[in-house]
């Protein structure tokens, strides 16, 4: 439960737009921010990415410029950046795939703790396991029966091994004692069509992109990962509210800025601070919302020991599923 209340204290110092320093030389930027993004135009990370960029323009009074770099889960732009020049103009719109990589693939050219500098936490969505409306599971004690009975014989889906979609379904079957086959896909959309086809038996996938199929009946929500509920399915539980998970969990698609490792101190305040602003706007707020991302925030320090948590965590957990990828 310290970590719910860690998070939500890291969220409350977002609603204050943060302290603008000075830098000692010249007036940082001068020119535009490249904010490379990991995954392609057009997702959540990217929508999420280009609204705070928008914002964060107006208050560093130069353009933030948004790249899409996608593939490798993410480590094409996460090696791009921290290869970069650390003088602040190219950071990172990360997710949480950069913790959980440095534990599934053996072998990456960057460490994210070592070559890469926390800026800002930005924002979380819960995720929504949801099922295919013709199976038996209405709520989540309907789940758990229908699993554990299953013997092992129904599917689901993922946006690939080692995926926080995959490591969710994962940690949800180990705690109600039950066995499924996981069916990895080159990323979530193909992994939710495919449930909603009834090809697999469920899935996960964030609140807002299971939405749509979920309001028109395609999928059916069992529960959601946050540790309360969300305002966008109200009616829907989560896990741990459910018994699907112990008491206090929590598990977000999250996302932050990085910037490269030695990227001076000024800079990174400078833009800590740009982003703290944007994430006290109400519109921006408003415009999260509707994006089922909860704003969150905090100094680069707060970032950095989120990070390490977050590390250690996936970790865990992946070495627990024992999945790999290369």
């Amino acid at each position: 439960m310290h970590r719910r209340r860690r998070i939500l204290g890291i969220a409350a110092a977002a609603c204050a737009p943060l302290a603008r320093p000075a830098l000692a030389q010249g007036a940082f930027p001068e020119r535009p921010v490249r904010l490379v993004v990991a995954f392609p135009p057009g997702g959540p990370t990217d929508v999420v990415a280009r609204i705070l960029a928008e914002r964060m323009a107006r208050d560093l009074g130069q353009p933030v410029v948004v790249e899409n770099r996608g593939g490798a889960n993410g480590n094409i732009a996460a090696e791009a950046v921290a290869k970069a020049a650390p003088d602040g103009y190219t950071a990172l719109y990360n997710t949480s795939s950069i913790a959980i990589s440095r534990a599934l693939y053996r072998s990456l050219p960057y460490d994210v703790l070592r070559d890469l500098a926390p800026v800002a936490l930005t924002a979380a969505s819960p995720l929504a396991l949801v099922v295919h409306p013709s199976l038996p599971p209405r709520d989540p004690p309907g789940f758990i029966a229908w699993a554990k009975a299953s013997g092992g014989r129904v599917s689901y889906s993922s946006g690939g091994v080692g995926n926080i979609s995959h490591l969710l379904s994962f940690l949800v079957l180990r705690h109600i004692g039950a066995e499924a086959v996981h069916v990895p896909y080159r990323g979530t959309a193909a992994a939710l069509t495919d449930a909603a086809a009834g090809n697999v038996q469920f899935t996960s996938d964030t609140v807002v992109t299971a939405l749509p199929l979920i309001q028109e009946g395609r999928v059916r929500a069992i529960a959601v990962s946050s540790a309360a509920r969300t305002p966008l399915l109200p009616e829907v539980p989560s896990m741990a509210e459910a018994g699907m998970m112990p008491p206090g969990f929590e598990v977000g698609a999250w996302q932050g800025i990085l910037a490269p490792a030695r990227t001076p101190p000024g800079a990174i305040a400078r833009l800590n601070a740009a982003a703290g602003a944007a994430l006290a706007d109400p519109e921006v707020r408003a415009r999260l919302a509707a994006q089922g991302a909860q704003p969150l925030g905090g100094a680069p320090e707060d970032y950095a020991r989120h990070l390490r948590e977050e590390v250690e965590r996936w970790g865990r957990v992946v070495a627990e599923s024992g999945a790999t990828a290369e």
